[in-house]
């Protein structure tokens, strides 16, 4: 069974960009994605209404890493720490070789080949470094943008579970996609 350490944290860079820690330094960003009805349309999760909410949601972000449960990075410019997404690992399942990838990008950077370039990153990092044999996405089948990503970056659509998830006062439907390392 694989085990997970994400200590010291991974700053990673690519051409563009820095996935670095996210800190409570962070907040401002944090409450922008997580408040914003455009970024959250696909996410099943409540928005977060106040600093507080996203204090506790850095802080929850925080817990995974240091118990190795799970891993953000903030996505950054080279040449600006300004936070303009998150992307991670989550749903790690160290029995199964396996971690779910997700990610988020504030509206005005999107179209910009940001997430694909951090995707492309993180999915070297989790073949090479996490050692994990498969990478899946649970996207909205509605969520078009990130199919396009998924499937741009190698990924295979692997099922449609129909009305698998209840959520606030609706059943939807998730799309899964896969990526073996080969």
């Amino acid at each position: 069974m694989l085990e997970f350490n994400f200590h010291p944290f991974p700053v990673i860079e690519t051409e563009r960009l820095v996935l670095r820690r996210i800190t409570n330094d962070d907040v401002n960003e944090v409450f922008e994605l997580r408040s914003n009805p455009e970024t959250m349309k696909y996410i099943p999760r409540p928005l977060v209404k106040n600093n507080e909410d996203a204090l506790a949601h850095i802080a929850m972000i925080e817990e995974k890493i240091e118990n190795n449960t799970g891993i953000n990075w903030g996505i950054t410019l080279k040449d600006n720490p300004k936070l303009l997404g998150i992307i991670g690992y989550y749903r790690m399942q160290p029995e199964n070789y396996r971690a779910e990838i997700g990610y988020m990008l504030l509206p005005e950077f999107h179209g910009k080949g940001i997430i694909p370039e951090a995707v492309n990153i993180l999915i070297k990092y989790g073949f090479e470094n996490l050692k994990l044999h498969s990478i899946e996405a649970v996207i909205d089948p509605e969520n078009y943008a990130s199919e396009k990503v998924l499937q741009k970056c190698g990924f295979t659509k692997e099922a449609h579970l129909k009305e698998s998830e209840f959520y606030e006062g609706k059943f939807l439907d998730k799309v899964i996609y896969s990526l073996l390392e080969r």
